[in-house]
């Protein structure tokens, strides 16, 4: 993604496979050129599109650019979460997406604060889905897969292991003992909803002292992204069917958060209107990639995508 073009307009879309031979979208790839993958999945894309001078500090970033003060020091995220036991173990079944209210994240994350103090961390509600520990200086951290890796999965199949992680699997242990019973879980399943039984540790580091990138702005909602852009010094708008009519070359819409379904009947439309005017890059999420120019449409012929 970091060698897409300027003149063309960039489309970040939902892994490929997600969408039906049905799905209106596909009539673009029909007459669209395909051209060389780009990185794949969430992090990846981000990290091809912003550049930093070391590994993306996912948490960092969000923090500084939810409350301003991620200063020098390290961060880490550890997102309220929803783990389903089964008979092999447990799966990471929803992330940081749980519709938590301000009152419901304070009164969860409240038990867990001295556990985490007796670490030497603090935990920070940084918005209710976006939760943070600041850690102390020179902590050691393990490689900690980002929870689209984890999604679905055997939960401890992707913690730390050995050990250098046996402290973080501990720690997490005790948190899921004291949501296990919270009050607040209880509300919540009366009402229907999952419980917040866990959280999920990622994306640390220290804000990087630069983050590049060619794209001349973003049009999305994630908040990692607008972190970046802010950081890249770039402008972000919120999504919306007047900035996404308005994008232009260099730009990028942010689609891959979206459902399929979501896109076919809101976004579509719009979609259509951009094509007819200008160069798109539609990028998936799986790393897939097409160029789409105005006069493609003329390709009457071409009846099957790549």
């Amino acid at each position: 993604m970091s060698d897409h073009s300027p003149a063309s307009l960039e489309i970040w879309l939902p892994d490929l496979q997600r969408f039906e031979r049905s799905h209106p979208l596909r009539t673009l790839l029909q007459r669209a050129d395909r051209i060389g993958d780009g990185a794949k999945g969430y992090l990846g894309g981000l990290a091809a599109y912003f550049q930093c001078d070391h590994r993306l500090p996912a948490a960092a970033l969000m923090r500084e650019h939810l409350a301003g003060d991620a200063g020098d020091i390290s961060w880490l995220s550890a997102d309220p979460a929803w783990v389903q036991p089964d008979l092999s173990g447990a799966r990471l079944l929803a992330c940081g997406q749980l519709q938590l209210s301000r009152e419901e994240a304070q009164a969860l994350a409240e038990p867990l604060k001295p556990v985490f103090s007796d670490a030497g961390m603090t935990l920070e509600i940084s918005s209710p889905d976006r939760w943070h520990v600041r850690l102390p200086p020179q902590t050691p951290l393990p490689e900690f897969d980002a929870p689209e890796q984890a999604l679905g999965e055997d939960l401890y199949e992707h913690l730390p292991q050995g050990t250098d992680g046996r402290r973080w699997r501990v720690l997490l242990n005790e948190v899921q003992v004291l949501l296990h019973q919270h009050p607040v879980n209880l509300q919540r399943r009366a009402h229907g909803l999952p419980p917040v039984n866990s959280v999920w540790l990622w994306g640390g580091g220290a804000l990087p002292s630069r983050v590049a990138t060619s794209l001349a702005g973003v049009i999305g909602e994630d908040v990692l992204l607008l972190a970046l852009a802010k950081r890249a010094g770039i402008p972000a708008q919120a999504r919306s069917d007047a900035s996404i009519r308005a994008a232009r070359a260099g730009w990028l819409i942010d689609l891959q958060d979206l459902s399929v379904d979501d896109i076919a009947i809101h976004w579509w439309p719009l979609l259509q209107e951009l094509a007819k005017r200008q160069t798109l890059t539609l990028t998936f999420a799986s790393g897939e990639r097409w160029l789409q120019r105005p006069w493609h449409r003329l390709r009457f012929w071409r009846r099957a995508a790549g």
